[in-house]
């Protein structure tokens, strides 16, 4: 189990709305981001509707970059996705079966 506060430290807010990102996702689950989005996600994108998870636009990634102020962006290639709570719910369940 992790700490509540491990957690909460990785809950944003984008669009009005609460959100985890892929990577973090990934890092909570035990998985790469790679099969977090190639293997789980865009094998199933009719289950994931925009209310469940959406790109960020390069807007939002920068605007991330400088709250969280870290290096550990590092140089991913592709655009973080956003998963709203019924899109980590989804994800989970996706996971598992």
């Amino acid at each position: 189990m992790l700490p509540v506060e491990n957690i909460t430290s990785k809950i944003y807010f984008i669009r009005n709305d609460r959100v985890m990102l892929d990577r973090d996702l990934a890092e909570l689950y035990g998985v790469s981001t790679k099969r977090l989005k190639e293997q789980q996600v865009r094998r199933n994108i009719p289950r994931f509707p925009e209310d469940f998870m959406f790109v960020l636009t390069n807007q939002e990634v920068r605007n991330l970059r400088s709250q969280i102020a870290t290096s550990s962006w590092g140089g991913t290639r592709y655009t973080p996705m956003a998963f709203t709570e019924q899109g980590v719910a989804m994800f989970s369940s996706v996971l598992k079966s």
